[in-house]
């Protein structure tokens, strides 16, 4: 007799999800796919995703999203996705159902998160599917897969960790130049999205260099360097990767302001 699959050793029978019936070796299997997205508003990343899950052939009934900040610990659609794949392979034990999203980081913001996750897929029976970032494809927690993905886990914390050091030496050096902007006033946000928009249309950056003029300093009036475009270009992706990392470093950085500020 199959067992559920929210039923292992040492844990109790939770009763609601009745005990699948047994399945004839000749049923035919099949994959069923939940979909799960999120962004930071006011993001426009959510989109993006959506379009990535649908062409995967996911049934807008079975994609949850949700635009939520990183510092929530508790995300509805999310849990609400975990539970709906739980109960399609409690109800369908012969099929394979997958848990798909766009990327990783849309799993959890630290190694911790992401571990924990595995081993609730691994408990269930559920495989995990990512569509982009460091480890696209089909993921099987029980499998070979798992050391893997537990690599990706501790890369991706290491990476967050190390951003918001980064932006917090930031921070502290245009402070004490007396500019308490965060980024180098050589590429301006309005440089940046200006870049962004047209290689997006597929124009590259050296095409775009020259249209480009530093509007501030004793560069004023000239191109900024290549070397400056791919800089800002890479902060901008550490950022949006890891937006709860930069909103970190700034609550950091004011905090130990307002200590320095206080009497001794």
């Amino acid at each position: 007799m199959p067992t559920p699959a929210d039923r292992g050793p040492g844990r109790p029978w939770r009763p609601g999800i009745p005990a699948p019936a047994p399945v004839d070796p000749d049923t035919p299997t099949a994959d069923i796919r939940i979909g799960y997205a999120s962004c930071s508003p006011p993001t426009q990343e959510l989109r993006t995703q959506l379009d990535a899950l649908a062409a995967k052939r996911i049934p807008r009934d079975k994609i949850f999203s949700e635009e939520i900040s990183t510092r929530v610990r508790v995300r509805p659609q999310f849990e609400a996705a975990l539970t709906a794949a739980r109960e399609i392979k409690a109800h369908a034990p012969h099929c394979r159902v997958i848990f798909t999203v766009y990327e990783m980081k849309r799993l959890g913001r630290d190694a911790a998160e992401l571990t924990a996750l595995a081993d609730h897929l691994t408990a269930h029976g559920l495989v995990l599917e990512m569509l982009a970032g460091p480890l696209p494809g089909m993921y099987d927690p029980s499998g070979p897969e798992r050391l893997l993905f537990g690599f990706f886990a501790a890369m991706a914390e290491t990476e967050r960790e190390n951003l918001r050091e980064a932006t917090l030496e930031g921070l502290d050096t245009a402070a004490r130049k007396g500019n308490h902007g965060g980024r180098p006033p050589v590429i301006t946000d309005d440089m940046l999205h200006t870049v962004l928009r047209r290689r997006a249309n597929g124009e590259t950056v050296e095409d775009i260099r020259p249209d480009l003029l530093i509007p501030t300093g004793r560069r004023k009036g000239q191109s900024p360097s290549l070397s400056s475009i791919y800089r800002a270009l890479a902060e901008y992706e550490k950022a949006r990767a890891y937006p709860g990392a930069v909103e970190t470093a700034h609550t950091d950085f004011a905090a130990l302001q307002q200590r320095d500020r206080s009497p001794k």
